[in-house]
């Protein structure tokens, strides 16, 4: 069986070496590949020095993209598994040992670790897809509302270490590198699902996920992450359009979940800077790209 293991990096150096030097705890790993997403932090020097990795040096075309490129390269070097996951993800020894437990079944198509961040469990992994009633979340059965403690199946997982059968790839293709970041792994997932494969989430394979922002304040971690807002309301109205099934889903769920963060913006624009005046009209343009399913990088 071989195995290899795809890791996407941008400007995280000492968080890549963790995970790296996770990945090679794991047995059996044929080979790490590391994509670098065109990071000036001294990663490229560091990789160069690293005997038996697999560098793909581009520039940043965010998570998607470098999954596409990373999963298109093991993919094409024969892998029957391959096990993608970004640099902030730290699978345990026995992780993959883990996994391995379930990889018999022919009808598996991925398998998913449980991770968690400062030892609790941090999930975003689901049951199932609201496609029909944009009133509620698209997504259902959510695994942080239950407790899991055996092989469950599901229906969507983070890229963040989701263990995927070369049979799906070979169906389905790679992921849509245009998301550019955000909801490429609830895509990749809901085309895996159509395509007739199950999705088993592992809760005995063990990732340890690193916390960001933890001492910021709300205005402060706003202003961080806000590059990002545009992207998730963006790729999420973009995946409710495209697989939603009416004209509510496809329309009404999107412009709903804008209009929440364009409220957030008129009503704390005067008191702080974690909004400006015209991150409204941005936000507004990100959800009608996604109804009019433009991707690519946001200017």
């Amino acid at each position: 069986m071989k195995i290899i293991a795809v890791v996407v990096t941008y400007n995280r150096l000492e968080l890549l070496k963790r995970t790296v030097r996770c990945l090679q705890q794991n047995k059996p790993v044929s080979s790490i590949v590391v994509v670098n997403n065109g990071s000036t932090d001294g990663t490229a020097d560091w990789l160069k020095a690293q005997p038996g990795l697999v560098v793909i040096s581009q520039a940043n075309v965010g998570g998607s993209g470098g999954f596409f490129t990373g999963m298109q390269h093991a993919y094409q070097a024969g892998a029957d598994w391959i096990w993608c996951m970004d640099d902030d993800v730290f699978p345990r020894a026995d992780c993959l040992e883990q996994m391995l437990t379930c990889a018999d079944r022919e009808d598996v198509g991925i398998l998913a670790p449980r991770r968690l961040q400062e030892g609790k469990l941090f999930t975003h992994e689901f049951q199932g897809y609201n496609l029909t009633n944009p009133f509620t979340s698209m997504y259902t059965g959510k695994l942080s509302k239950q407790n899991v403690t055996a092989p469950t199946e599901i229906q969507g997982a983070a890229f963040e270490g989701p263990f995927i059968r070369r049979e799906v790839v070979e169906k389905i293709g790679y992921p849509n590198k245009d998301l550019f970041i955000f909801c490429d792994d609830t895509d990749y997932c809901l085309r895996t699902v159509q395509a007739g494969y199950k999705i088993i989430y592992v809760p005995s394979a063990l990732m340890d996920k690193e916390k960001f922002f933890s001492d910021d304040s709300w205005s402060e971690r706003n202003k961080k992450k806000k590059w990002k807002r545009f992207y998730q309301v963006r790729n999420s109205t973009y995946l409710s359009h495209h697989y939603g099934r009416n004209w509510a889903v496809k329309y009404l769920r999107g412009f709903i979940g804008v209009s929440g963060y364009i409220l957030t913006a008129l009503v704390t624009c005067p008191f702080t800077d974690a909004y400006r005046w015209s991150d409204i009209s941005k936000l507004w343009k990100a959800y009608r790209d996604g109804v009019n399913e433009r991707l690519g990088i946001m200017k």
